[in-house]
């Protein structure tokens, strides 16, 4: 980074040159090698939004000469504790740059103002960060890029029971029920809301913290929602059966990625899988855009294994410059990821705790038996 000039900003402040430059970094990574800076958590539009519903939401602009050759998008504590954007509810975290770009991590955190900066989805090629990196993980992805034709077939190769058995599920609904229809981008606020709904009662039903009762999230899904464009949309996919939504799934989509998001599905259709249906009606309109992948996101799911036809390594940990303000912030954080991470990633515990997670929802929703 010698001889480069970093300036920081709140999201409103951000010029329109230097946005659109933003945007170009985005559409010209596959060709470098760095497919995964094209991921939309990655984007000018969620770094905005984002900055409309939390406070601490900032924006370092690296330079070389007059030319912006980076953007490190992050959250800002009065304390200098930096958080990657959105996390926890992010998929993909780090700094967008033009090929051959390195950087410093401590000489770019002490720019920004920060002691440290935590992660927990470091895109992959992440080199200034991934010193920090405490632990990585498989976030499954389904390649579009060759046709949804090709698609299938990896399914028939390496998934055959799970692709007759979906497919069989979707004929049995149309029969049941009434004719199936898929919405690719429906726009449809009260659509939206019903996701939203489904969620929520998905999460208290596992015993998992509800995201949609904090009032930030929602309003950053509707602020994302609302945003549309050539290199950014908020997508909105909707399942129907006799015209009654059983499915949906917001994401998001840039020119070449959709990341998955928000999915969930009206639990009285269950038996017809109607959320693994959407999810290859998701991949066939994929296909037909040309979007490269779907990202799924890091996460132990039975239905990803499923539906993935290769995985990306994410990492998570933090970078931190010699502050007590960093080492107070790691000795908090660092043992609740422990267990976490523990649990998440070993089956023997991963399945009891699950079962735990899923009674305590029954108690919660006033389900559970004796």
């Amino acid at each position: 980074m010698n001889g480069s000039r970093i300036t920081v900003h709140r999201p409103g402040e951000l010029s329109s040159a230097d946005r659109a430059a933003w945007t170009a970094l985005q559409a010209k990574a596959h060709l470098h090698g760095s497919p995964e800076l094209a991921n939309p958590f990655l984007s000018p539009e969620f770094a905005l939004a984002l900055g409309r519903c939390r406070r601490g939401v900032r924006i370092a602009v690296v330079r070389e000469g007059d030319e912006p050759v980076a953007f490190f998008a992050h959250q800002r504590s009065p304390a200098g504790v930096g958080r990657a954007l959105g996390l926890g509810v992010s998929d993909s975290q780090g700094i967008v740059h033009r090929p051959g770009f390195t950087w410093d991590a401590r000489e770019l955190l002490r720019a920004c103002g920060l002691a440290v900066w935590e992660f927990d989805h470091l895109a992959p090629g992440q080199t200034g960060f991934e010193t920090g990196a405490t632990g990585r993980f498989a976030s499954p992805v389904i390649d579009t890029l060759d046709g949804y034709d090709v698609y299938l077939d990896h399914l028939r190769t390496h998934a055959p029971k799970f692709l007759k058995t979906t497919l069989a599920k979707e004929r049995r609904l149309a029969r049941r029920v009434g004719e199936v229809r898929y919405v690719h981008d429906e726009r449809d606020p009260a659509m939206l809301a019903t996701l939203m709904r489904w969620k929520s009662a998905q999460y208290r039903r596992t015993g998992r913290s509800d995201r949609f009762a904090q009032d930030w999230i929602v309003r950053l899904v509707e602020q994302l929602f609302h945003t549309r464009g050539d290199s950014f949309t908020g997508l909105l996919s909707v399942l129907y059966a006799a015209g009654r939504p059983v499915a949906a799934h917001f994401g998001l989509r840039s020119e070449r990625i959709i990341a998955n998001w928000f999915p969930a599905y009206d639990p009285d259709f269950a038996t017809y899988s109607p959320g693994l249906l959407m999810q290859l009606k998701i991949a066939e309109s994929a296909a037909s855009e040309g979007i490269a992948h779907i990202d799924l996101g890091r996460g132990r799911k039975e239905y990803k294994d499923s539906l993935k036809t290769r995985e990306i390594m994410v990492a998570e940990g933090w970078v931190m410059r010699r502050h007590p303000v960093a080492f107070g912030h790691r000795a908090h954080r660092a043992p609740v990821r422990a267990v976490r991470n523990t649990v998440a990633e070993r089956p023997e515990l991963f399945a009891p705790a699950d079962r735990l997670l899923k009674r305590i929802g029954e108690i919660r929703s006033g389900r559970f038996r004796m």
